[in-house]
């Protein structure tokens, strides 16, 4: 199944009170597995760029300035989004700015019905647990060094990562298993890596005790007194 992990930069926190998405960054899942495929921009937001939120992601007006404006970019978006679900932390932020775009430039919104927020999927996995995604990134072990600001597509790439982890980590798929099983055929000495390679197993060898051995044992269980299994342990029982 394809999916599209995506984060947003914007300009606040409202785009019915004129703020706009400046960024955006999408990565592709295919069966849970990154793809490789991304989609990445920067916008002209048209206005200007409040202090905190430029704190947030370092995205400057003058950065922007030459960008272009999301209707330039929109059609190459849509085209990358497809019909896929569309994963996001705390998703009815990104879909409230992503929609709002797509409203200026007379294009359809994008159907709630495919969001996927893994506010909502850590929140259960992980109750009263600390759900930002730095939290989730320390929770699962992943290297969250590069991350100075905010930043779409590296938030989107970390995102897709948890992702994966809340859906039930790296050996979802049936087919990592047979992964490892071939790793651990090679760490088998050569022959037994041959057998295990062409399925060919030897019977087992026929193993009997020696008359001696026999002898030995017989003398060795004769010294024991008071045997749980002698004549007179069954008469006392």
């Amino acid at each position: 199944m394809r999916e599209i992990v995506f984060d947003t930069e914007t300009t606040g926190l409202d785009p019915r009170t004129g703020d706009r998405m400046v960024e955006i960054g999408c990565v592709e899942l295919v069966n849970m597995v990154p793809t490789g495929q991304t989609f990445h921009a920067y916008f002209n937001p048209e206005r200007d760029m409040p202090v905190g939120a430029e704190q947030v992601h370092g995205l400057s007006a003058a950065f922007l300035s030459d960008k272009p404006l999301f209707r330039d970019t929109a059609a190459a978006l849509l085209e990358f989004l497809g019909d896929s679900p569309l994963v996001a932390h705390n998703a009815g932020f990104d879909f409230s700015f992503l929609n709002a775009e797509l409203g200026l430039c007379s294009l359809d919104p994008v159907c709630t019905s495919r969001m996927v927020d893994t506010v909502a999927i850590a929140k259960k996995r992980h109750p009263g647990g600390k759900l930002s995604l730095d939290a989730l990134c320390s929770r699962y072990g992943i290297d969250r060094s590069h991350r100075v600001k905010h930043g779409a597509l590296l938030d989107a790439e970390l995102l897709a990562q948890v992702y994966i982890e809340l859906r039930g980590g790296r050996q979802i798929g049936l087919g990592l298993a047979v992964d490892a099983a071939v790793d651990r055929v090679e760490t088998l000495s050569e022959p037994r890596r041959a057998i295990a390679a062409t399925g060919t197993f030897r019977a087992p060898r026929p193993h009997a005790a020696s008359e001696a051995e026999l002898a030995r044992h017989a003398g060795f269980v004769a010294r024991i007194k008071d045997a749980l299994w002698g004549t007179g342990s069954a008469t006392a029982h």
